[in-house]
């Protein structure tokens, strides 16, 4: 087993090759990281990866994650444009230089807003679940807590609490399902511009800045990755 550990802005994972992971392994794998990426197949240009979060759960999708092993592929064969390939879901991704990585996420689909647990909450789907609240990302944890394990979500969900700070930018803080707050999250930015209409925009968590663009029905996710 080969392991290295990596950062997307501040969000911290455990890329493993040559392991076949279980929940329990997978949980004590990683101490103080946001998850593990389990490697399980690869190509010149492509590779299939599971994600981990620490609790034992597999994630459907992670932005951060599948740039994160974009850029390991990448350095590992040279290539500059490259497939993440998550269950059933594919994500290309170019390499813009040493560290920043451009990523089509896909299809993002936005339901109205409504009211859930007496707060209101833009769902939003980027391959996995979010809930976006627009209001004082202070409020991140009273929040996630009352929202990831709400009935209205049976799988739970990734909650984000944003403020609009222009027309293209907000700030906002993450508590990803099964993790818990954390610096950073690729698929919430998408979530969080979606939700608030940004197209273009640029979302700052605790970590750093994220872009994201919407252009032909696709969300195209810009940020970096960086070996630890």
């Amino acid at each position: 087993m080969r392991s290295s550990t990596w950062h997307a802005l501040g969000n911290v994972y455990l890329l493993v090759e040559g392991a076949e992971l279980t929940a329990e392994i997978a949980r004590t794998a990683s101490p103080g990281t946001d998850g593990v990426l389990e490697v399980v197949d690869t190509g010149p240009d492509w590779a299939e990866i599971r994600i981990w979060n620490p609790d034992g759960s597999l994630a459907e999708m992670s932005g951060n994650g599948t740039r994160i092993a974009a850029r390991w592929l990448a350095e590992s064969t040279g290539a500059k444009a490259v497939t993440v390939r998550v269950g059933a879901l594919s994500v290309a991704a170019r390499m813009l230089d040493e560290f920043l990585v451009e990523q089509d996420l896909g299809e993002v689909t936005v339901w109205p807003a409504e009211q859930i647990a007496g707060v209101e909450v833009v769902r939003v789907s980027v391959g996995n679940p979010h809930a976006v609240v627009r209001g004082d990302p202070a409020e991140i944890v009273r929040l996630g807590v009352l929202l990831e394990t709400h009935p209205r979500f049976p799988d739970r969900t990734n909650v984000q609490v944003a403020r609009l700070d222009g027309p293209h930018e907000a700030t906002a803080r993450v508590w990803e399902r099964g993790v818990g707050e954390t610096s950073s999250s690729g698929t919430s930015a998408i979530a969080v511009a979606a939700a608030l209409g940004l197209n273009p925009g640029r979302v700052r968590f605790p970590g750093g800045a994220l872009d994201v663009r919407f252009e032909g029905g696709r969300a195209f996710l810009t940020g970096p990755a960086q070996r630890l």
